[in-house]
């Protein structure tokens, strides 16, 4: 046995940023947890004949960091999905997706995308055409970036009986239209996209499996050691196997996507697992689509919506106004003790959202919820401190500003963005800001999310919103002591502290001290979650 007071880890010759207001040179872990952190000298007296040390060389360790919202099992599929991410132009768009059916089964759908138009020379943005030539009689269905849009080819429309004659859209969808011919164009938005993608066939619980520890592996690389997942029932089984075999490498918060939370309200309460590897905590909603396509919800109509256009502020995805019936469900939720994330982008859709908390804590009486708004985009000047004033979390995703600052003037005007992206307004006024990416949307690269936390600069090179930009401190406070807490984990992680669970990442640079331009090529050296590395670039 080892004896008391020896390490079975030790970090030394390092920069320790422990996000908890002070700095070291050296953490010992024994077990799950830190012992001590402080000084070669004080680490040396932890260390035994079976101490693995790790020589940091002066690199920068920072706590583990969290992802507060993202598709873990969604996120592995994509990765052996086509990727149309950094596409460029509708040529190269039309060559990636025959190169996909040249390597795919006859017949087998081609899945994937996270395409985007706005940088391309021509945005227009695709149609059904540009894939039947290339696409025969192959199914295919490819996401927006957002995941609020998709293209779907004529062979999947037919699968859904979507033609010229109907069907009509659905509550809460979009299915776009040729304005002379009334032909579909492909392009389906929010709801519209389930009568496709009801027709494509599960994964297998293997294929699930496989995906959940491709996401695993990949995310320790980038030095996530948690997330808050997003998603809905369907990961269940793989994430409690992957617990059952001691097979998780993050820790995992998940909250359940589904469209009546009271249906599920025994799954949740009566979870079997429930410590700091698994948690199912709460329920997964949503009051909007997405900017980029024209369906988060606004105060006022778009500045480019057309004249005759159907839904000129976007969608609510409860049509009611005020959305009484998502209230109830909320209301149930948190009755229960359970915490609610909800994603509301447009301002008009935070408002109601926030209106909706308020309400609720109004008739359940006071405790600490820590309800989150998802996003949290675009918010009324109003809005800013409601966040604080009711508790609400704003879960925000800073790669997000880097896409949408491409053509959010375009969408809403220069004078309507006083409310986007708040980061520092929101920090300032005492909210409770943490940090995702929302992967598979966006990379889930954390150092470039916090590079545009703190550059404001856009995906084409421009600087957008620069006055809503924070330090890198409060970036890395929003991944690390300020995720935890929108966890209720702050006791336990988010800090490099004795007593704490040990889960920090060893940089490559020292991101607190670099020129910030040169933040987002940081990378992960060594991830390490409850004292067991996961990760290891040296």
């Amino acid at each position: 046995m080892k004896p008391p007071g020896v390490a079975d880890l030790a970090i030394v010759n390092a920069r320790v940023w422990t996000a908890a207001g002070t700095e070291a040179g050296a953490l010992a872990i024994v077990g799950d947890r830190f012992a001590v952190v402080g000084t070669d000298t004080q680490i040396q007296r932890w260390v035994g004949p079976n101490t693995r040390i790790i020589d940091a060389r002066q690199k920068r360790v920072v706590p583990g960091l969290v992802d507060c919202h993202i598709h873990l099992v969604g996120g592995g599929l994509q990765l052996a999905r086509l990727n149309l991410r950094d596409i460029s132009s509708r040529d190269q768009f039309i060559a990636a997706v025959a190169d996909a059916v040249r390597n795919t089964a006859p017949g087998q759908w081609i899945l994937g995308g996270r395409w985007s138009v706005e940088s391309w020379p021509d945005p227009q943005p695709p149609r059904k055409e540009w894939l039947d030539p290339v696409t025969s009689q192959s199914p295919v269905l490819l996401s927006r970036m957002d995941g609020h849009q998709a293209l779907a080819n004529s062979a999947a429309l037919k699968l859904a009986d979507i033609d010229r004659d109907g069907p009509p859209d659905p509550e809460g969808g979009v299915i776009e239209r040729d304005p002379e011919t009334g032909e579909p164009t492909g392009i389906l938005k929010d709801a519209a996209m389930d009568l496709v993608s009801r027709h494509v066939p599960d994964p297998s619980q293997d294929a699930l499996y496989a995906a959940l520890l491709r996401a695993m592996k990949h995310l320790n690389s980038l030095g996530v050691t948690g997330v808050h997942e997003v998603s809905g029932p369907e990961d269940l089984p793989v994430l409690t196997r992957a617990h059952r075999e001691n097979a998780l490498t993050l820790r995992v918060r998940k909250f359940l996507s589904v469209d009546d939370w009271r249906e599920h309200l025994d799954t949740v309460k009566d979870f079997p697992i429930r410590d700091h590897r698994l948690t199912l905590a709460g329920f997964k909603g949503y009051m909007d689509g997405s900017l980029g396509s024209r369906t988060a919800y606004m105060y006022r109509p778009y500045a480019d919506a057309a004249p005759d256009a159907d839904y000129p502020c976007g969608l609510l995805a409860d049509q009611a106004d005020p959305p009484r019936e998502f209230r109830h469900q909320i209301e149930t939720a948190d009755g229960a003790g359970l915490q609610c994330v909800v994603h509301a982008i447009g301002d008009e859709a935070n408002h109601l959202l926030l209106d909706a908390y308020a309400a609720v804590a109004r008739k359940n009486g006071p405790r600490d919820r820590r309800h989150r708004i998802e996003h949290a985009q675009h918010l009324l000047p109003e809005d800013l401190p409601r966040f604080a004033q009711l508790g609400v979390v704003a879960s925000m995703q800073p790669h997000h500003k880097a896409d949408d600052g491409r053509y959010a003037e375009t969408a809403l005007g220069r004078q309507r963005l006083h409310g986007s992206y708040a980061f520092r307004s929101l920090i300032e006024s005492g909210a409770l800001v943490c940090f995702g990416s929302d992967w598979p949307v966006v990379t889930a690269d954390p150092f470039k999310g916090i590079a545009a936390a703190v550059t404001a600069r856009t995906l084409d090179g421009k600087t957008w919103i620069p006055e809503q930009s924070i330090s890198v401190a409060d970036a890395l406070k929003c991944y690390t002591s300020r995720a935890a807490a929108a966890g209720f984990n702050e006791a336990h992680l988010g800090t490099i502290e004795p007593g704490k669970l040990a889960d920090l990442v060893i940089l490559s640079q020292d991101i607190l001290n670099i020129p910030p331009e040169n933040i987002q090529h940081t990378t992960a050296i060594t991830t390490i979650v409850a004292g067991q590395v996961v990760h290891d670039a040296r």
